[in-house]
């Protein structure tokens, strides 16, 4: 039984109330389910919030009890090559991640750095649970691609989702709507794209609720293919959700 989590992107506070709404005790030091539930993660856990930083270190202490069940994203994975010391672009949210690091010394920010690399080289690209019958991928995964091994195509799909290589006016990789077209068996719970409401299309479900833009942050719950959300603390940006046709 798993309780996955959609894209947090740095906020803590909501992460907090939904773990308390989904019956998890934190008084370990650690989310704990009295029914011994277990948490999985989508991805993007950092950037564009307040809080990116408690909310590594609870995935870190997670990891260390050999308990995190994470796949990466893209946001994670800029995160990484600025940790390695990359010339990465400080945009699209990672500034926010940066400037948290900045206000530590320059001795807590090497720290936290180096953990993070450790964090994100332990990190499979995506989860296959329950047999295969859930695969966990921050912004999907086609049919075609599952139990392939590593490839540029399976990177690029698990961070990007399926683009199509052209960019929108905003910036943004225009992107496939790639769950309209899966019909694979396994239940595929993805992020990475934030929609009003999660958004159940053939056996993939999109739990990115755009918490971070003013929406709500989203778990879904399996295998009872249930949702439960909780209201964002942010402020509203309506134009950062996509709208789909059907």
């Amino acid at each position: 039984m798993f309780d996955i989590i959609g894209d947090i992107h740095g906020c803590y506070d909501e992460l907090l109330d939904l773990l308390n709404t989904l019956g998890y005790s934190l008084k370990s030091g650690i989310p704990i389910h009295p029914s011994g539930r277990e948490l999985a993660f989508v991805g993007d856990g950092m950037d564009r919030g307040p809080s990116s930083l408690q909310v590594m270190q609870l995935l870190f202490a997670l990891q260390d009890k050999g308990q995190l069940i994470y796949s990466p994203g893209n946001h994670c994975n800029k995160l990484y090559r600025f940790a390695k010391g990359n010339n990465v672009q400080q945009t699209h949210g990672l500034e926010t991640t940066i400037a948290e690091l900045d206000s530590l010394s320059q001795k807590e920010k090497t720290q936290i750095l180096n953990r993070y690399q450790h964090f994100y080289e332990a990190l499979p690209l995506y989860h296959q649970l329950d047999s295969g019958k859930l695969i966990i991928a921050h912004a999907g995964l086609s049919e075609q691609l599952i139990g392939v091994p590593f490839s540029r195509a399976v990177r690029t799909f698990v961070l990007y989702g399926d683009i199509t290589g052209k960019t929108l006016p905003d910036g943004r990789p225009d992107r496939r709507d790639w769950a309209k077209h899966y019909h694979g068996t396994p239940w595929i719970v993805y992020g990475h794209t934030p929609v009003k409401e999660p958004r159940f299309k053939h056996h993939t479900v999109n739990i990115d609720t755009g918490c971070v833009f003013g929406g709500k942050l989203t778990a879904l719950r399996w295998p009872e293919l249930e949702t439960v959300s909780v209201a964002s603390k942010q402020p509203s940006q309506p134009e950062k959700f996509t709208v789909y046709s059907s």
